[in-house]
Formats: structure tokens, C-alpha cells, sequence
């Protein structure tokens, strides 16, 4: 390599150049990395007591329907996972009663439930007309108890009898 003196002005300034342009580039860099670092400590990432916070989520699929959603309602979270045609298929909630799983059909009717609270934890079968057909609970004073119904909702056997 030819020293600057022996170099024409010409290349002189293209080799200036060259070093100007790759010292903006690292500059641009080391900028990003610090920006960077700023929002992480900033946004609490890294952090174990709050990484996001927010009220409520919804995923969306590649072609922007709603999928799911996580919300904080009135009475406490719910979380919804609903099918291709935007229907509500699950459901969980936790509220002042206890948490609950729904299981829909595609008409958006409860089918499946299944509960806990205080006093009882239960899950529930439900027909398209929407009547209970068959439960089982177990109740804190009752115990155990298993029903099946008609499709009027008369019961039809149960145990303990």
C-alpha cells in the first residue's frame, strides 16, 4: 500500500471516503445496539416482574380473523379460541364463582361444561336444543352424583338413587 504521500488527490479522498462511509455504518449500528438496549430496559424486557401488560390480546390468522382472544371482562379473564368462521368453539373463565371450561358447537351453543367452585365441581353434557342430558357433580355436602334427562330435561336415572 502507498503511503499518502505518494498517493494523488484523487485517491486520497476516494480512501477518505471509503473510511467515512464505513465509520457512519458502524456508528449506525452502535446506535441501533444502544437504541435498542434503551427500549429492552425500558419495556421491561429481561425483567421478571412485568414483561407486557395490557387489558386484552387477539391472534389473528393470516388472513386477519380473530383466532383467540385473552381479555380481562368484568367479573374477571376469559379466554376464547374460535374457529375459521369466527364462532366461539372454547371458552375459560375465571370468575367470582370459580373457573369454568365451555365447549361450543359450530351453531355457538354450549355443549360441553365443566365448572368448579366452592361448593361443587360439575361437568355438565348438553344436547343442540340446548337441555342438560347428563351431569356429574360432586358437591361438598351432598357428594358425588351422577344424572342423565330426557330431551325435556325430566330426569331419567341417577345415582345415588
Amino acid at each position: 500500500m502507498a503511503s499518502i504521500f505518494q498517493m494523488t488527490t484523487e485517491e486520497r479522498l476516494e480512501k477518505l471516503e471509503k473510511e467515512l462511509s464505513h465509520s457512519k455504518r458502524r456508528n449506525h449500528l452502535l446506535l441501533a445496539v444502544v437504541l435498542l438496549g434503551a427500549v429492552a430496559m425500558t419495556a421491561g424486557i429481561g425483567s421478571r416482574e412485568k414483561v407486557i401488560e395490557a387489558t386484552g390480546f387477539m391472534l389473528v390468522d393470516g388472513n386477519g380473523k380473530t383466532r383467540a382472544f385473552l381479555a380481562m371482562g368484568e367479573g374477571g379473564p376469559k379466554l376464547g379460541l374460535l374457529d375459521e368462521n369466527g364462532n366461539p368453539r372454547i371458552g375459560l373463565i375465571v370468575d367470582k364463582d370459580g373457573p369454568q371450561l365451555i365447549l361450543r358447537d359450530e351453531n355457538n351453543k354450549p355443549r360441553i361444561g365443566l365448572f368448579l367452585s366452592d361448593f361443587a365441581s360439575g361437568l355438565t353434557l348438553i344436547d343442540e336444543n340446548g337441555k342438560n342430558r347428563a351431569g356429574l357433580v360432586v358437591d361438598k355436602k351432598e357428594g358425588p352424583g351422577l344424572g342423565l334427562f330426557d330431551e325435556n330435561g325430566k330426569r331419567l336415572w341417577k345415582a345415588p338413587p
